[in-house]
């Protein structure tokens, strides 16, 4: 499995975002449980609590979008990564981006309202720069 350890002091919003997104899916291709690596990958920046939140968000977004969430490599963003920043950091609304059933997409939405409010408390505003 790929280390997902978070460098730096003050990661971006966006970095941990796609971070934990790549440690959930490597974890699942390989059969693991996502939140240990999650918290393992979140511990450096002392975020280790969103590691349910992390791993509620990406199952919710592989259920919207009907398939197993595909990530880029390095610094390259995958179409799906893209995506998924876009409505955590709210430049690409859910409802525009995503068409899934209701209970699905109500599910979502509470996921990403979720994710913000957890990372905005668990690194403060200086780490949940979309930058």
């Amino acid at each position: 499995m790929t280390d997902h350890a978070l460098l730096g002091d003050a990661p971006s919003g966006s970095t941990l975002v796609i971070r934990a997104a790549r440690c959930w899916r490597d974890a699942r291709d390989v059969g693991q449980l996502p939140q240990p690596c999650l918290a393992r990958a979140l511990e450096p920046v002392d975020a280790m609590m969103l590691a349910p939140v992390f791993d509620s968000l990406c199952a919710l977004f592989e259920t919207a979008i009907a398939r197993p969430m595909r990530c880029g490599e390095a610094c390259v963003l995958s179409g799906d990564e893209r995506l998924l920043l876009g409505i955590v950091d709210g430049s690409m609304p859910r409802r525009s981006c995503i068409d899934c059933p209701e209970g699905v997409a109500s599910a979502l939405d509470c996921a990403i309202c979720s994710i913000r409010i957890m990372m905005a408390l668990a690194v403060g505003p200086r780490g949940v720069g979309w930058h």
